[in-house]
């Protein structure tokens, strides 16, 4: 394809291949687009083959670049590392968008569910992050996104295990975000709010369907955009004025108690 002037740099940066781990629908679908949009071809991961297929087809055909497709539970990670070693194309940038959130007070979330959050949002992107961060580091130039959360900025009740796991990757990011940066590679850790994606409407799919979102609720295409474009200058981005806000609020002038109290106020609801 011919790439656009305007993402040269950043397909020189971070090209050719770009992995996005839960990149089939919502937003790890519209971050997929944003990377195809620059340039990158693609490596999408996520459990559900349909969709996977559905989103590359998609971009194939709209932007012209290679995209392969990987079905596996990101709970997995030993499986999708034996996919990688296979892949004979160097990648150097990962977006890690997948997660699980048991949803609902803490006394009646199974031991199961807590583990598997524990896997696909901790284990496997921390150790996926240092399986190709070795290559990245050889080559000098590399990127990593690691989702977070407003949610992991302080206790979320009734999301206390999801958000505690959002805090963890927030964490990673800034560590790496220092430590990396000398190797040329660009680390951040996005704290998005609440993004119109297929879970957030199944989430709150008591809330009237003619409601309006909640403030501070970003599209998805909206949210990799200005994920992306902040990409290497610095290691936390929030997207969106509101969110930024809500953000400063709990983290910088409110008590820990009150923050909290607000969380559960608007985590409450969560079914």
């Amino acid at each position: 394809m011919q790439r656009s002037i305007k993402y040269l740099n950043f397909w020189k940066k971070y090209g050719p291949y770009a992995l996005v781990a839960g990149g089939s629908n919502g937003l790890g679908a519209a971050f997929a687009e944003a990377l195809a949009r620059r340039g990158l071809n693609l490596v999408l991961i996520a459990r559900e083959i349909e969709r996977l297929e559905e989103t590359a087809k998609k971009i194939r055909e709209k932007y012209s670049v290679d995209v392969t497709t990987f079905a596996a539970d990101l709970a997995d990670f030993e499986k999708t590392k034996t996919f990688l070693s296979d892949f004979k194309h160097p990648i150097n940038i990962l977006v890690y968008n997948a997660a699980f959130a048991p949803i609902g007070l803490f006394e009646n979330t199974s031991e199961d569910n807590l583990s598997l959050a524990a896997s696909v949002n901790v284990r496997t992107p921390l150790l996926l992050v240092k399986y190709l961060s070795g290559a990245m580091i050889q080559n000098e130039r590399g990127g990593i996104v690691l989702m977070s959360s407003l949610a992991g900025g302080q206790g979320s009740p009734n999301l206390a295990a999801y958000a505690a796991t959002k805090a963890f990757n927030a964490v990673l990011a800034e560590g790496l975000w220092k430590e990396l940066k000398p190797h040329g590679i660009d680390v951040i850790g996005c704290c998005a709010g609440a993004i119109l994606t297929p879970g957030y409407e199944n989430a709150n799919s008591d809330r009237a369907k003619d409601e309006k979102p909640a403030p501070g609720t970003m599209t998805a295409k909206d949210v990799a955009e200005q994920t992306l474009n902040a990409l290497g200058k610095g290691p936390i981005i929030i997207p969106g004025t509101v969110n930024k806000i809500a953000r400063f609020l709990l983290t910088r002038l409110l008590t820990k108690k009150a923050a909290i109290s607000i969380m559960s106020s608007n985590t409450g609801g969560l079914s």
